[in-house]
């Protein structure tokens, strides 16, 4: 560089999300007609060649390393980059590659509309309550969790991990039943979306770059109302009264100060009403109802539906072994054996709560979490030809709570 000229100032890289050669935000028109090179796959180039722009086209779509040192030199010698990427870049995209290798100010992102968000579009359905799961460099595992573990999933699949092996793999883990969606080529004239079950796409032949969408039949649509908070025992599905009172939950909840991800176990379920209304003050959460009679079991799974409870039947404390260490505990049934057992797996942070009906347990109970207090109730009853009302007593319940 001579003595009297000044250093070339690097410009940004512009990124722009495409769907079928169609861009959105005069922003995103702005970068692709001001820039000198156009990076991105053949195919995005063919969609583009109807808006005649002057950038000279650079096919590196795929080729990661060489997109990013690209990305990083031409700028410095004064040329504007624009990197042509699939709906939103910064959604599973190249935006987390560039940005860790240029830094976020180096970046100017023009999104389009996710492929997730267009495949719950072409199936009519809210998808904030949903997970997105990806098979892109993960394995296949994973994306089968999260679908054993939520009623709404989205997956992106891949050539390594195809629509048809995930639903093999879906239904070898003996996966409830999911009405299914395989959407490929979203926004592109060659869109097509598949509708199926598990069987189906695990016996079908589909394009391995698609989103698959995983959704329980009772949770196609979010619930509107308040998720609730102590409901009415009456709304839950019981046995002979072995049911979680509402005022004794509303306090349970409180106790167990919920987080907005992890893992939660309900140890002795019931009726499930604590797991229940755990998944739905907290849909992130993956939730599991410990619960060892087997009636008891379908009853939690009915009253459970459209929600992310998970029923493990089975006796504790053997049958935790098979769980993941809890962020959250409620002992509502099994005596201190099964506190002890769940103290010896919560994480660090970890908040237990337990329930007893005798004080010798409940004292017990309290000399390892710290706090114990008692839940007397009194209900009103009509007394009485005139509407009066007299109250009767219920049996107290002792709740201990800590944070070991």
């Amino acid at each position: 560089m001579s003595a009297g000229e000044r250093p070339t100032r690097a410009r940004r890289v512009a990124v722009v999300g495409l769907h079928g050669g169609h861009w959105y935000g005069p922003g995103a028109e702005a970068a692709l007609r001001s820039a000198d090179l156009l990076v991105g796959s053949a195919r995005q180039h063919a969609d583009l060649a109807h808006a005649h722009l002057i950038g000279a086209p650079v096919e590196l779509w795929g080729k990661v390393h060489e997109l990013v040192d690209l990305c990083a030199d031409r700028p410095l010698r004064g040329e504007q980059v624009c990197v042509l990427a699939s709906g939103d870049p910064g959604f599973f995209g190249i935006v987390r590659v560039l940005a860790a290798r240029l830094g976020a100010d180096a970046l100017e992102v023009h999104p389009a509309p996710s492929s997730v968000a267009l495949a719950f579009a072409r199936a009519a359905m809210p998808w904030d309550d949903a997970v997105v799961a990806t098979c892109h460099g993960r394995p296949l595992e994973s994306a089968v969790r999260a679908v054993l573990d939520q009623p709404k999933v989205a997956v992106l699949v891949s050539r390594d991990n195809t629509p048809e092996a995930l639903g093999a793999a879906l239904v070898g883990a003996g996966c409830d039943d999911r009405n299914v969606w395989v959407c490929s080529h979203l926004g592109e004239p060659d869109e097509a979306v598949h509708r199926t079950d598990l069987v189906g796409l695990a016996g079908g032949t589909f394009d391995p770059l698609s989103v698959v969408l995983l959704v329980a039949p009772d949770a196609e649509v979010a619930p509107t109302a308040g998720t609730g908070w102590g409901r009415d025992h009456a709304t839950f599905e019981h046995r002979a009264g072995l049911v979680t009172k509402a005022e004794v939950r509303a306090v349970v909840l409180g106790k167990l100060d919920l987080p907005p991800s992890g893992v939660v176990w309900d140890v002795g379920a019931g009726s499930g009403s604590v797991a229940v209304e755990v998944a739905r003050l907290a849909p992130a959460l993956r939730v599991f109802a410990v619960e060892r009679d087997t009636e008891a079991c379908e009853q939690i799974r009915r009253n459970a539906r459209g929600t992310t409870v998970r029923v493990v039947e089975g006796e504790a404390p053997a049958v935790l072994d098979e769980l993941p260490d809890p962020d959250r505990v409620f002992v509502g049934g099994g005596g201190v054996d099964v506190l002890d057992a769940v103290l010896g797996r919560v994480r660090r942070g970890a908040a237990v709560v337990a329930t007893y009906a005798v004080l010798d347990a409940a004292v017990a109970a309290a000399a390892r979490l710290g706090s114990l207090v008692q839940v007397q109730l009194s209900r009103g009853v009509p007394i009485g030809p005139e509407g009066r009302l007299r109250l009767a007593a219920e049996n107290p319940v002792f709740v201990a709570w800590g944070a070991p």
